[in-house]
C-alpha cells in the first residue's frame, strides 16, 4: 500500500503569508488571553507558538500555581516575574511533603499587592513532622486565605499588614510566641474589615482590639482558653465550637456596642461570658437545645435559656431544637426555656430523629405570639438518614396537651417549611400550624430530596386540605429543578 505523504502543519507565520497576526496583537491583549488560561504552567508552554510569546508570563498580573510539586520553582517564578504589579498569586499543592514548603513567600510579601490563596492538602501525620513555615508581613496584600493542611505556621513578631482587608485562616497549627490577636489587632492590620479563623490549632487566647474589624468568624479553635474582643465596628459575630471540651468553662468579654448579628453556638457561662451592651443586636443564632436528656444536659440547656434572657427584642431569632434518637428514662427538658426575647421573625431548626415534635414547637411558639414569620427546618442528621416511626408508647408526643391547648399567633402571616418527609408526626405538626395562624397569607413547603414526585404530590393534596382559601399555599420539589408542583 502506497504511503501517505506526510502533511506539513503550518507555522502561524504560514496564516497570512509571512505575517503572524496573533503575536501581531498588543501586549496588553496578548496577556488577557494568557490570563484566561488560570494557569502558570500552561501559560508558560504557549512560548512554542512564537519567540514573542517566549517572555509573555512574566508579564501576567496575576499567577495561578496548580499541583506544584517544587516550591523552588514558585519562587523562581516570581523572582522572574517582571509586571509591574502582582494583583493575585494563587497556590494549590495536593502534597506538600518535598522541598522547603515555604520558600517562595519572602519574595511574594515583597510583590504583592493584591489576593494571596495558599491551599495545602497535607496529611495531619505528615504536618506535624514539617518545619515550620515563617508567615512574612505581607505589606500591600489585600485578601490572604491560607489552608495549610494542618502544616504549622510562625507568625512575624513585627510589621504590619497594612492593606489586608480579609485574613482567613483555616487547618493550621500557629507556633511560635506571637499571638494571633497581636497580628489581626489595628496597629498591625488597620484595615481589616473581615477576620475567618476555621479548625486552627494553638491558639490558647485571642485579644483583638481593632477600630476596623465589621466581620468575626471563629469556628472548632479546640485550644482556646480565653477571647476578648473589643470592636467598636463590628457587626457580624459568629463564635462556633471553639471552647471544647464542654468540661472548659468558656471565658469571653464581648465589647461591641454596634453588633447587628450573633451567632454564639458554644457553651455559654453568664458567670465568665460577658457580652456587653448589644442594644442595636437584630439577629441571634443560639447552640441548640436538647429536648430529653439527663440531668447534666439540663444545666446545658438553662445556660442557653440564660443568654436568650440577656436579650429583650430581636428582629431574627435562630434556635434548634434536639430529640436524640432514645429518649427512654430521659427527662423532657424544654421547662427550661422561660422566656423567649419579642421577635418578629423565628428560624426554628428541629431535629427530631423519627420522634414527634409538637410539645417542644408549641412550648417555644406559645412565647413567640408576635412572629410574623416562621422558618422551620426539619433537620434529618446524616447518621439518622433512614429514620423509623418510634414505638408504640413512646414519650416523645408528651405532654400531648399541645393538640388541644388553644394558641392563637396573631401576626403570624407567612410559613416556610423546609426538607418535609411527610411523615405522620410533622402532617401532625402542619396541620396545627393552620389553626394556630388565624391571618396566615402564605405557606411554602420544601420537600427533602428523598421525596419522589408523586409522593410529594398526595402530601401536597393532604396539606391543601388543611388550607384555607385566602393562603397561598406552595409546594417544591428542590431535586427537580425546584419544580412548583402546586402554588
Amino acid at each position: 500500500m502506497e504511503s501517505m505523504p506526510k502533511v506539513r502543519r503550518p507555522k502561524l507565520s504560514d496564516a497570512g503569508g509571512d505575517e503572524d497576526r496573533l503575536s501581531a496583537l498588543h501586549d496588553d491583549t496578548l496577556i488577557q488571553i494568557l490570563l484566561k488560561l488560570r494557569c502558570l504552567a500552561a501559560a508558560a508552554r504557549t512560548s512554542v507558538l512564537s519567540r514573542r510569546w517566549r517572555h509573555l508570563w512574566a508579564l501576567l498580573p496575576k499567577l495561578h500555581f496548580y499541583n506544584a510539586t517544587d516550591p523552588r520553582r514558585i519562587r523562581s517564578a516570581l523572582a522572574a516575574h517582571e509586571a509591574p504589579a502582582l494583583q493575585e498569586l494563587v497556590i494549590v499543592r495536593q502534597d506538600a511533603s518535598s522541598g522547603p514548603t515555604g520558600a517562595w513567600l519572602p519574595i511574594a510579601a515583597r510583590r504583592l499587592s493584591g489576593l494571596l490563596f495558599c491551599h495545602y492538602l497535607s496529611q495531619r501525620v505528615m504536618a506535624r513532622r514539617r518545619a515550620a513555615l515563617k508567615l512574612p508581613c505581607f505589606e500591600s496584600a489585600t485578601w490572604i486565605y491560607m489552608r495549610l493542611g494542618f502544616l504549622r505556621l510562625t507568625l512575624p513578631p513585627s510589621g504590619a499588614f497594612a492593606r489586608l482587608s480579609l485574613l482567613h485562616l483555616f487547618q493550621l497549627r500557629l507556633h511560635g510566641m506571637c499571638e494571633l490577636g497581636a497580628i489581626v489587632s489595628s496597629p498591625r492590620c488597620p484595615c481589616l474589615g473581615r477576620l475567618l479563623v476555621d479548625d486552627v490549632r494553638g491558639v490558647g487566647g485571642l485579644a483583638i482590639h481593632s477600630e476596623s474589624l465589621g466581620q468575626i468568624e471563629l469556628y472548632n479553635l479546640p485550644d482556646l482558653q480565653q477571647l476578648t474582643i473589643v470592636a467598636p465596628s463590628l457587626h457580624q459575630l459568629k463564635v462556633q465550637d471553639c471552647f471544647a471540651p464542654v468540661a472548659r468553662q468558656p471565658v469571653a468579654s464581648i465589647s461591641a456596642p454596634h453588633l447587628l448579628q450573633l451567632a454564639w453556638i458554644d457553651d455559654y457561662d453568664q458567670n465568665s461570658v460577658n457580652l456587653g451592651e448589644m442594644a442595636h443586636l437584630q439577629r441571634l443564632v443560639l447552640q441548640q437545645f436538647i429536648v430529653y436528656g439527663k440531668d447534666y444536659i439540663a444545666s446545658h440547656n438553662r445556660n442557653c435559656a440564660l443568654l436568650l434572657r440577656h436579650f429583650e427584642c430581636l428582629h431574627n431569632l435562630v434556635i434548634t431544637l434536639h430529640c436524640p434518637p432514645d429518649i427512654t428514662n430521659k427527662k423532657y427538658l424544654m421547662e427550661d426555656i422561660t422566656r423567649v426575647p419579642d421577635v418578629k421573625l423565628l428560624g426554628l431548626g428541629i431535629t427530631a430523629c423519627g420522634h414527634s415534635f409538637g410539645a417542644s414547637l408549641f412550648h417555644v411558639l406559645r412565647m413567640c405570639t408576635a412572629i410574623r414569620r416562621l422558618n422551620l427546618g426539619l433537620i434529618v442528621a446524616p447518621e439518622h438518614e433512614a429514620e423509623t416511626v418510634c414505638p408504640s408508647g413512646c414519650i416523645c408526643d408528651q405532654p400531648s396537651s399541645w393538640k388541644t391547648r388553644e394558641l392563637v399567633l396573631n401576626c403570624l402571616e407567612e410559613v416556610e417549611i423546609f426538607d418535609l418527609k411527610g411523615s405522620e408526626h410533622e402532617i401532625s405538626v402542619v396541620d396545627r400550624l393552620f389553626s394556630w395562624a388565624p391571618v396566615l397569607k402564605r405557606m411554602t413547603v420544601n420537600f427533602h430530596y428523598s421525596i419522589t414526585e408523586n409522593k410529594a404530590e398526595e402530601l401536597c393534596q393532604v396539606l391543601l386540605t388543611f388550607s384555607r382559601p385566602e393562603i397561598c399555599m406552595i409546594c417544591r420539589m428542590p431535586n427537580m429543578s425546584e419544580k412548583v408542583l402546586y402554588a
